[in-house]
């Protein structure tokens, strides 16, 4: 049982730091992590009474 749950501690923090890797150098490889922008006008009508 420890045998398993060492691995899956070791597979937990690979991909830890796999996911960190990736987000500090996907953008040197291309990647483009930023959200769509664009703006968005909504007609509405107060009432003010």
């Amino acid at each position: 049982m420890g045998r398993v749950f060492r691995t899956l501690v070791y597979l937990i923090v690979i991909a830890a730091v796999g996911l960190v890797g990736y987000a500090y150098l996907g953008p040197i490889f291309g990647a483009d992590f930023t959200a769509p922008s664009e703006e968005i006008r909504v007609p509405m009508t107060l009432d003010a009474e």
